[in-house]
């Protein structure tokens, strides 16, 4: 049975999920970072850390964001087969939307209409937008609006496929030494292992929306998460990019089939405060 929805509820939610995120941090990321300062054992990482959390607190308590940089608008749709939108297009609902909320909620207002022209757009649009149709009569929102400090340091790898789980974790190590300070640590990195250029970098986007505290159900992927999150927390970068144990809260990766001839990875970083949510229409 088919299942009408305005896109004025669209909207509407995109507008509230733009204030929430930037003001109050998510639970999962809240857990992580309290976790974090226990577990911090450099003197300075911990008061960095501690630093961070009365950041958090202020901001929510005063309703100002949690950064500077409130975000290039990142919006994943998994769209039910059996919904049917009525009202205006959808993607002019979407944008209305964070136009509404970045307007709205007082929000740095980040991007330009040309890479080169680079002539402000004044309210925060165009947001980029992936689509997906997936079963079902929902429609869920999944909203990260993206800071580019750590968007910054994103990286893709052409791997040989006999570079192998080896090649793979030489990718995303190097990927997040090199990051060091710029990706404003501890950091969560999301990554996309398979499929091809575009794909591989979707995955690594979309890994960042999956709760810290959740891993793959895939095994291998599973142990390699954990892998990796030990190595990286070994370079000793540590909060802030100035020493300690805590470089990364979690290691995200999302895989795909890909060719017999190639082994794409994408390596997306994201900041201390790794703004998601989702919501379900």
């Amino acid at each position: 049975m088919i299942r009408t929805i305005d896109t004025s509820i669209v909207t509407e939610t995109i507008k509230e999920m733009c204030i929430q995120t930037n003001h109050c941090l998510s639970k999962d990321m809240d857990s992580s970072l309290k976790k974090a300062l226990e577990h911090e054992q450099s003197v300075l990482g911990k008061k960095i850390l501690q630093q961070l959390q009365d950041n958090l607190k202020v901001a929510k308590k005063e309703m100002i964001p949690i950064c500077q940089d409130t975000g290039m608008a990142v919006v994943f749709l998994e769209i039910g087969q059996d919904v049917h939108f009525e009202g205006i297009n959808l993607e002019d609902a979407v944008n209305e939307g964070v136009r509404q909320g970045y307007q709205e909620g007082y929000l740095r207002k980040s991007v330009v209409g040309d890479p080169i022209l680079r002539e402000n757009t004044k309210d925060n649009t165009p947001a980029v937008i992936h689509y997906s149709i997936v079963p079902g009569d929902n429609v869920t929102i999944t909203f990260a609006p993206k800071g580019f400090g750590s968007e910054n340091m994103s990286r893709i790898f052409m791997l040989k496929p006999a570079d192998g789980i080896e090649g793979v974790k030489n990718a995303i190590l190097t990927a997040v030494s090199e990051a060091g300070p710029n990706a404003c640590p501890p950091m969560v990195v999301g990554v996309g292992i398979g499929g091809d250029f575009e794909k591989a970098a979707i995955m690594a986007k979309q890994a960042l929306t999956r709760d810290v505290d959740q891993r793959s159900e895939i095994l291998y992927v599973s142990k390699l998460e954990q892998e990796m999150l030990n190595q990286i927390n070994s370079l000793g970068i540590g909060p802030g990019g100035l020493g300690g144990v805590v470089t990364a809260l979690a290691v995200n990766i999302n895989t795909y089939p890909t060719h017999i001839a190639g082994l794409p990875v994408a390596v997306n970083i994201c900041c201390h405060v790794n703004r998601h949510m989702v919501r379900t229409l």
